[in-house]
């Protein structure tokens, strides 16, 4: 298994930052990772979403439903997705209070057939740099609102 984890500091109020993340039909204005995500921040629903797929053929999209599994408004947003056997990965955000703003942890685990084959080095290489994107998005969408 692979667990991803990267972390933002970001000058807003859980709040704000959860309204961005929550807001699924507003990622392909900001997201550089998720380009796509239509359904509702709702446990148990399905997403479907569209991924760039990073340790694939560049510029390569996956597309995938997944399913929420962790809302708590300000707080935690989670959905995990899997092709049995091949796949399985599980992606969220925690929002905790900081100082005037909110830290922000950004991570994935991921297991199967398919992530086995992967190195610590290329997950490091291929995953890390785009959360980190990510995080920086965010960080400037939640400014461009304010």
């Amino acid at each position: 298994m692979h667990r991803i984890r990267t972390e933002a500091w970001i000058p807003a109020r859980p709040e704000q930052v959860w309204a961005v993340l929550a807001d699924f039909a507003r990622y392909p204005d900001w997201n550089p990772l998720n380009l796509e995500a239509v359904g509702e921040a709702k446990v148990g629903a399905r997403v479907a979403m569209v991924f760039r797929n990073l340790p694939g053929k560049p510029g390569s999209l996956i597309r995938q439903t997944v399913r929420i599994v962790a809302v708590e408004p300000a707080r935690e947003l989670a959905w995990a997705g899997n092709v049995p056997l091949i796949f399985k990965g599980r992606h969220g955000f925690l929002l905790t209070p900081e100082g005037s703003g909110t830290r922000v942890v950004h991570t994935e685990s991921l297991s199967g057939l398919l992530p086995a084959t992967w190195s610590a080095v290329r997950v490091a290489r291929d995953f890390v740099p785009a959360y980190e994107a990510v995080n920086t998005a965010l960080a400037a969408r939640i400014a461009g609102l304010g």
